[in-house]
């Protein structure tokens, strides 16, 4: 079956940097929204940033200019990675990695658009 493993997560001071990578096997990604979603402590799952087939990119607005969202280019597998800068507190959650299907062409950052999920990896940042 499909299986989506993010590591990268962990703790860092305010101002500091992370990069998150996602492995997923399973599945054909080439035709895939892939993006990174987080949830904040006793709030629901968010968009954080979203990557299509041919390197379109989409970010929240808290994501847009620190966080940078990548993938790799294997065919068999899936690679896609955050990078995070200029952390803050609120930053602080668990996030997703997450494999899902266009609409019309374009990848949105909501959950209901994303049928494949990691198991996430904490995210905590000090002030």
């Amino acid at each position: 079956g499909v299986e989506l493993v993010e590591s990268g997560g962990g703790s860092v001071q305010a101002g500091g940097s992370l990069r998150l990578s996602c492995v997923g096997t399973g599945v054909t990604f080439s035709r895939r929204c892939l993006a990174w979603f987080r949830q904040l402590p006793g709030k629901e799952r968010e968009g954080v940033a979203a990557i299509d087939h041919d390197g379109g990119t989409s970010y929240s607005d808290s994501a847009r200019g620190r966080f940078t969202i990548s993938k790799g280019n294997a065919k068999s597998t899936l690679n896609v990675y955050l990078q995070m800068s200029s952390l803050v507190p609120g930053d602080t959650a668990i996030y997703y990695c997450a494999a899902g299907k266009p609409l019309f062409g374009e990848c949105y950052l909501h959950r209901t658009r994303y049928n494949h999920w990691g198991q996430g990896t904490q995210v905590t940042v000090s002030s």
